[in-house]
């Protein structure tokens, strides 16, 4: 009898731990699910690809602006040169003014 009770202990222990190992399955593969879902329901990829795309302009709109920003010193610099120009020339004519006046006289 005491054979009888040990294999049947045993048959019950084989079977709960199969039970057992079928359940642990069964979670994991329902997590595997579950993480799926929020990485679908999050749309991580589609907020990534849209950063990644945001960025890109924006480093095109600074790379322009930087190149405005230099061809806005250039077209500065021009116009102090040409301010010394037309103020050389203002102090000339009111010498030449003088000297047509002179010359009238």
């Amino acid at each position: 009898m005491a054979s009888a009770s040990s294999s049947s202990a045993r048959h019950l222990f084989a079977d709960s731990k199969k039970r057992l190992a079928d359940r642990v399955a069964v979670n994991v593969n329902n997590i595997g699910s579950v993480s799926r879902q929020i990485v679908r329901g999050s749309k991580t990829n589609e907020i990534l690809s849209q950063t990644i795309r945001d960025f890109a302009q924006c480093e095109s709109a600074m790379d322009n602006s930087s190149e405005n920003l230099h061809k806005m010193e250039l077209i500065r610099q021009h116009m102090g040169y040409q301010y010394e120009s037309i103020s050389q020339n203002a102090i000339n004519l009111e010498y030449i003014h003088e000297q047509v006046t002179a010359m009238e006289r």
